[in-house]
């Protein structure tokens, strides 16, 4: 075997700058291979290192594709036009790569695996496959792990030490261990023109209609949530995110300082909860007050007068004694609820700059990595008979007030797509004519948190779709959305949660920006700002 030359190691210099003895020596290289795999498939113009290791069942590689000194190939491996596979690079089982591949060194592509059950050795156990897919314009980086399983959609890009678990989309660039979407290459195709101009109309009529919306709910001084129920303290909340969503502008009948003033009275001042609850675990009302009263103080330009001594006075041994003894066998949307409004407690006292004990915040978010159950991705079980609705329901309260706060991602991810796609085929609660905000709302949000995975993306994409094309039906003239879809009297908050839906699904189909609004209080997506 001859000495390897630096063609041998960067093979794309090959067909330039070959001196005539490497280019008859690889002739010769070629020739031998062909005559002792007959039934391997080589194209014109490949270059096939001496110093590669070439040992597959089945072999087929394309036109101007080649393989570099060190490479290690064994199973069944098809290899495109235009590809290349770097020094040091492994590609072994099944493996099908498609035109225009670029794999760089010391990459590790495995189209198989063991079995690892206890009581026999690893190595005795028999080996299993499910193969390996990778689609053409494809750019592997250095260092990367494609493990069984896998299929990698065109023109998807994996970064420099990428560990690919999971399928990739087409278009898209992941990085990590395990790999997630990083961003786009080639964003998914955008929705169809109908789909767009749908929800455009959609948002330009809740604009135009807002002021008869909330002229039939005003009273003196506040609003009421729907005509025949009674002034709150939480119409008057909505009020404010329905005219901030759509109109940028405090509600009509006072000024921002007004507004401000009518919810800041609401605020008692030794505990800052806005009923006379003792403390926010104790009364859902209040645990309610934080999230309404405080994002609408914000959305305003104003914030909480009084400290919240759930918060300042807390300290974290405490707050765990009170997560544990939540409800979260029993209700966990109840549990869900107060932690939510902990964690928005929390982000309040923060933007007031109060002194928050310390351990605290460490305490509430290491709770809640610790205590996620990695079979679910939540917290507490499911109900009777297995029902998901109150445990995906608490997941959406106890995440959105606190991980989605501040921006930390959910213990385990797949899981929680897993759960949520489960408890969305449950005709109890999701049937067309039986779903609400509360139900919709607890399935969009966390597929929209753990978006970025792209797990099981289609199924996702498809409830979003059917999701959204239900929502922009429900408007009703002059009066805005029921809080149940189909049935029900048009309220306030029914029109704030399915405005926030609709964006969540929207965006999930990318194409949110045709809505021109996005979500800034309670249903506020992303980090809120500190």
């Amino acid at each position: 075997m001859s000495t390897p030359s630096a063609r041998d190691f960067s093979p794309w210099t090959f067909a330039t700058e070959a001196p005539p003895e490497e280019r008859e020596r690889a002739r010769t290289h070629l020739a031998a291979l062909k005559s002792a795999h007959p039934d391997w498939l080589i194209g014109d113009d490949v270059f096939l290192s001496e110093h590669a290791g070439l040992d597959p069942e089945a072999f087929a590689i394309g036109d101007r594709s080649y393989v570099a000194a060190g490479a290690y190939l064994t199973g069944t491996v098809a290899i495109g036009a235009d590809c290349s596979i770097n020094p040091y690079a492994v590609v072994r089982g099944d493996v099908r790569l498609g035109d225009a591949v670029r794999v760089g060194a010391h990459t590790s592509i495995i189209g198989f695996n063991h079995s690892f059950e206890p009581g026999t050795e690893v190595f005795r156990q028999p080996l299993t496959s499910r193969g390996v897919r990778i689609g053409s314009d494809v750019w592997i980086g250095s260092h990367v792990v494609v493990l069984d399983g896998v299929t990698v959609g065109d023109h998807a890009v994996l970064a420099a030490g990428a560990v690919v678990t999971k399928d990739v989309a087409a278009g898209a660039i992941v990085g990590g261990n395990p790999a997630r979407l990083l961003r786009w290459r080639v964003p998914p195709e955008r929705a169809g023109d109908s789909r767009r101009d749908d929800l455009t109309a959609f948002a330009d009529r809740a604009r135009d209609e807002l002021p008869a919306v909330l002229g039939r709910v005003a009273v003196d001084g506040g609003f009421r949530d729907r005509p025949d129920a009674a002034p709150t303290l939480r119409a008057v909340c909505d009020a404010v995110e329905l005219s901030a969503l759509l109109h940028d502008a405090p509600p009509p009948g006072d000024d921002r300082a007004g507004w401000i003033e009518v919810i800041a009275a609401q605020q008692r001042p030794a505990t800052g909860l806005t009923t006379d609850a003792a403390t926010l675990w104790d009364d859902p009302d209040a645990a309610y007050g934080v999230l309404s009263a405080g994002y609408a103080l914000d959305l305003l330009g104003g914030r909480f007068a009084h400290p919240l001594a759930d918060v300042v006075d807390a300290d974290a041994a405490g707050l765990i004694a009170r997560l544990d003894a939540l409800p979260w066998d029993t209700d966990p949307w109840r549990a869900g609820h107060h932690v939510d409004a902990i964690g928005t407690a929390l982000h309040w006292s923060g933007r007031r700059q109060d002194a928050i004990p310390p351990g605290v915040a460490e305490a509430l978010f290491g709770w809640l990595a610790l205590r996620a159950d990695p079979g679910t991705g939540m917290w507490g079980r499911p109900g009777v008979g297995g029902d998901l609705r109150l445990l995906v329901n608490g997941f959406y309260r106890a995440a959105r007030g606190t991980l989605a706060q501040v921006g930390l991602d959910v213990p385990h991810p797949e899981a929680v797509i897993d759960t949520v796609l489960r408890h969305a085929r449950d005709d109890r609660w999701m049937r067309r004519d039986r779903r609400n905000a509360c139900t919709v709302l607890d399935i969009a949000h966390p597929l929209w948190l753990t978006r970025s995975t792209g797990y099981r993306r289609d199924e996702v994409r498809t409830l979003a779709d059917d999701l959204l094309r239900h929502a922009l039906t429900g408007w009703h003239a002059g009066a805005g959305l029921s809080f149940q879809l189909d049935a029900g009297e048009p309220c306030l908050q029914g029109t704030e949660m399915w405005l926030a839906i609709v964006w969540y699904l929207a965006d999930l189909l990318e194409c949110s920006d045709a809505l021109r609004y996005r979500p800034r209080g309670v249903h506020r997506p992303g980090p809120a700002p500190r």
